[in-house]
Parts: C-alpha cells; sequence; structure tokens
C-alpha cells in the first residue's frame, strides 16, 4: 500500500462515445474532464473506445494518433485541471492505417504514462483491430498510485491479468463496451463485467473500476464503494483510500496477489505476453516524463 498518497475521488466515466466523430468525442472528454474537476475528482477511467466508435466504413479516417491533437487536448485539459484519465480509442498507427483498441494514460500534468493495445481482439473486432503485444502489458506509478489496464474481454486472460497484479498494480482501469446491449448478451452481459471486476479486485487486491454500460468504483474485498451504475450519463464517484480501506484494513494482509500468494504460472504467463512486440511499441507502451513503467513488479 501507498500511505504517502491521500485519499482521493475517481470516477467511472459512464457514457457513450460520439460515434464516427473524433471532434465530438474530443469535446465529450474534454467536458467530463471539466465536471469532474468542479467535483474535486482526480481520477477518470473511460469506457472501451470512446474516441472513436468503430465502424467498417471511414473507422480508420476517425481513428486518432497517440501523439496527434485530438490527444494534445486531451493532455492539455489534463494538465489545466490536474486531473488523470484512462481514455480508451481507437488508435491508428502513426503515419498508416493499422488500428488498435487501445488505452492511453495520462497523468495530471498532461504527461502521457503509457499506451496498452488490446492483446486480442474479441470476435468479429478482428475485422477492424490488429493484435496488441505483450509489450505494452505494463503498469505505471503514478501521483495516484500504480495504475494498470485491460479492455473488455482482456480480462478474461488471466496471466495478462496476473501480469499485471505482478507489477504492482494498485488501480486497474477495466475498460467495457455496454455488453448487455449486444445480441445474446441481454441476461449475461452485465454479470460477466460484475464477476470479472470482483475477480481481479480480489485476486490483486486492489481498487477496480470498470467503465461502460456497468460502470463501478469496487474495492480490493469486492465491495461497491460506487454503482454500479446502467442508466443515465453520469460520473460514478468514488474515494480511493491506498493507505488503509475503512471496511476491511489493509487487505493485503489477506491475501498478497503479487507477493506470497502468486504462482510460477504468473511469471510464465508475463514472459509469453512479454515477447513480440511491433517495431514502433517502444515508442509509446513506456512513453514516461516521470517515473518508471513496470512489467512483472521490475522497472522498464
Amino acid at each position: 500500500m501507498s500511505p504517502t498518497i491521500p485519499p482521493y475521488k475517481a470516477a467511472a466515466v459512464h457514457a457513450s462515445p460520439a460515434f464516427m466523430n473524433k471532434q465530438a468525442g474530443i469535446e465529450k472528454v474534454t467536458h467530463y474532464i471539466n465536471e469532474a474537476s468542479t467535483q474535486s475528482i482526480k481520477l477518470l477511467v473511460f469506457p472501451e473506445i470512446f474516441m472513436s466508435a468503430s465502424a467498417l466504413a471511414a473507422y480508420a479516417q476517425e481513428s486518432v494518433e497517440v501523439d496527434g491533437p485530438e490527444i494534445r487536448r486531451v493532455q492539455d485539459a489534463c494538465r489545466a485541471k490536474g486531473l488523470a484519465v484512462v481514455l480508451d480509442i481507437n488508435e491508428r498507427v502513426k503515419g498508416g492505417f493499422t488500428c488498435f483498441n487501445s488505452q492511453v494514460f495520462i497523468e495530471g500534468d498532461g504527461s502521457i504514462l503509457g499506451v496498452h493495445r488490446k492483446l486480442q481482439p474479441t470476435y468479429v473486432e478482428r475485422i477492424i483491430w490488429a493484435q496488441g503485444s505483450g509489450f505494452t502489458l505494463r503498469t505505471y506509478p503514478s501521483k495516484l498510485g500504480i495504475l494498470g489496464g485491460i479492455t473488455c474481454w482482456e480480462n478474461t486472460m488471466n496471466t495478462a491479468r496476473q501480469a499485471l497484479i505482478e507489477g504492482g498494480q494498485q488501480i486497474h482501469a477495466s475498460a467495457w463496451p455496454v455488453l448487455s446491449t449486444m445480441a445474446g448478451f441481454e441476461a449475461v452481459g452485465d454479470s460477466q463485467i460484475d464477476a470479472m471486476t470482483k475477480t481481479h479486485g480480489l485476486t490483486g487486491q486492489e481498487f477496480v473500476k470498470p467503465g461502460g454500460g456497468y460502470s463501478a468504483v469496487v474495492q480490493p474485498f469486492g465491495a461497491y464503494l460506487a454503482g454500479p451504475h446502467k442508466e443515465d450519463e453520469k460520473l460514478v464517484v468514488g474515494e480511493i483510500d491506498l493507505a488503509q480501506d475503512a471496511a476491511v484494513g489493509r487487505p493485503r494482509a489477506y491475501g498478497d496477489g503479487p507477493g506470497h500468494s502468486h504462482s510460477q504460472a504468473a511469471d510464465d504467463g508475463a514472459a509469453l505476453f512479454a515477447s513480440g512486440e511491433r517495431t514502433d511499441e517502444r515508442g509509446i507502451a513506456g512513453w514516461i516524463k516521470d517515473g518508471k513503467a513496470r512489467r512483472g513488479g521490475v522497472d522498464i
């Protein structure tokens, strides 16, 4: 735990994206950053592909580059309000048209901590997105604790989740779509998000914020600090206290996910995902201005 970091408010953004309109998407992102600042919120987690929602036609044109003008506007908004965000985007590689489902981690001073590209697109997503590599599967020390995240059904990849736990993750940004609106998922979508959220929180003894159609803030023993919320658009706000959760004491005293409770299988899984990075990923995954990226508990 981190006794030097005082309790702070974090929120899951419960909102729909601006479909196929990255400029409108930027306006919506900055709107929620401004709204969060009025509530003294320090960390926002956005749903899956909040910029820009994808479709087969013209999707690349409405995708964004990590170092492009759209993300710079988000960085400026974070810097102005002193607020960190984890923003899920439809990323386009610099100078090309290959796209990824990516999470961008932005510190409250506006600096980019790093980018995670979804390892394995789910089902028909493979038509749109390329596979990410384990090089982007890492955690980031920040002013709010050690951040990390994965998106949608990556949360069912146990070795990927354990790799983040091994990296000392304290806050898990879990980006989801509105699963319950998809054919075949009407009765089970929300229960899947609930199950994976609580599983990761308890396994890693960390705070989890799922964002999407089932938005919440969950503490390490699986209780909801805020939400779950499924209806109108809003910020779902809960307090993060890394030093001492009032309800359960110091959870890692009971089960230390990156310590005595982990297995050799976790190390093997982290090593598996660590290989095969793309040539451009060293320029974005560990994009650090302050601090170090981590994988497997080791600074990179």
